[in-house]
């Protein structure tokens, strides 16, 4: 045999690089890595079933009394804070975090806090809503955002979650509204032509809305200050 064909055998035996080796060469890793995808798997399906639905369920439970105590007025307090037997938003928000009930809680603490002059409260909030897909709570939320911000005198962040109120799901209550409340901040800020131009988008895109019929007066208030 000739020393070049000894050569070409003996290469022959070497073992080929490639994916088949790697993983030759490399079985246990592989093998813990598998087992620590599984057991992520198994937790996170054992954490959704044994963890999250029933501290889920025990929180809609919870929420009729502070969701009947937020109708009244005279209730705010009980409706924040509980009254001894059954937890306020607070409490739900905070305890129960990750569920649907605390999600919503955030979104009647923002409203809440508005209605007693707490803003920065009631922006921080709201901020923690997360968005569900409802045409009416969502852009509500962004709305009240955007009062909280108009309150605290932050005029960008008002005119940003006020766009934002106005386009989440464009209907003839919330748009109009939140666009009427966009052109005021438009006209706190002394930019009369933008704000003339919301209370334009009201009249044309929303005519049947109850803001459509006062808002000539807006109008002509904002081109006469242009």
């Amino acid at each position: 045999m000739s020393n070049d064909h000894k050569e070409n055998l003996q290469k022959s035996d070497k073992p080929v690089s490639g994916t088949g080796n790697f993983i030759q060469e490399n079985t246990k890793s592989l093998a813990v890595i598998g087992g620590a995808i599984l057991a992520m798997v198994l937790l996170y399906f054992g954490y959704q079933k044994f963890y999250l639905a029933p501290r889920a369920e025990k929180a809609a439970n919870e929420m009729f009394r502070a969701e009947s105590y937020a109708a009244s007025d005279s209730l705010t307090d009980k409706a924040l804070k509980g009254d001894g037997s059954y937890p306020g938003f607070e409490t739900i928000a905070d305890e129960y975090s990750n569920t649907k009930s605390a999600n919503i809680a955030n979104a009647y603490l923002g409203g809440l806090y508005l209605k007693k002059g707490e803003f920065q409260k009631a922006a921080d909030a709201l901020g923690k809503y997360s968005s569900t897909g409802s045409p009416v709570i969502d852009p509500l939320v962004l709305g009240m955002l955007g009062d909280s911000y108009s309150e605290l005198k932050d005029y960008s962040k008002a005119i940003t979650y006020y766009k934002k109120a106005a386009d989440k799901s464009k209907n003839s209550f919330t748009s109009p509204l939140f666009l009427k409340k966009l052109g005021l901040v438009y006209e706190e800020e002394k930019n009369f032509k933008a704000a003339a131009d919301a209370y334009k988008t009201i009249k044309t895109d929303f005519p049947e809305s109850f803001e459509a019929s006062v808002i000539d007066s807006y109008i002509a208030r904002a081109e006469a200050q242009q």
